[in-house]
């Protein structure tokens, strides 16, 4: 099976427990792998044998900001979901969601979670 990432796709929501995190937003930064099969669209070089990033990218901006969640693990399932269910060829996904503004005192980089889904 193979691979494609999008790796740091920034994206400012409002997720989060505090009303804070809900009334002001954050940004987020969310890496995704996909896997499918590619190898006819290695042979014949036509997006049709894939499934474009751009249009990846689109699904996980949408569902990704449309709604408030108070765990980013949610917001990890929600856009693992519309991936698996909006691309058919999607075979397995991994969704990491970085929260590097999280409300912790302490120094860090990022909090994070990642859900790996696979197709039923």
């Amino acid at each position: 099976m193979d691979k494609i990432t999008v790796k740091n796709l920034k994206l400012f929501a409002f997720h989060g427990v505090n009303p804070e995190e809900k009334e002001n937003g954050q940004s987020f930064f969310i890496d995704v792998d996909y896997y499918l099969d590619i190898k006819k669209a290695c042979l014949n070089d036509s997006l049709e044998d894939t499934v474009s990033y751009a249009k990846a990218v689109k699904t996980i901006r949408r569902v990704f900001t449309e709604k408030s969640y108070d765990l980013i693990e949610r917001a990890a399932q929600v856009v693992a979901d519309a991936l698996l269910e909006e691309f058919e060829k999607i075979e397995k996904v991994e969704v990491t969601v970085k929260k590097p503004e999280a409300p912790v005192k302490a120094e860090f980089d990022y909090m994070a979670v990642t859900v790996l889904r696979e197709r039923k």
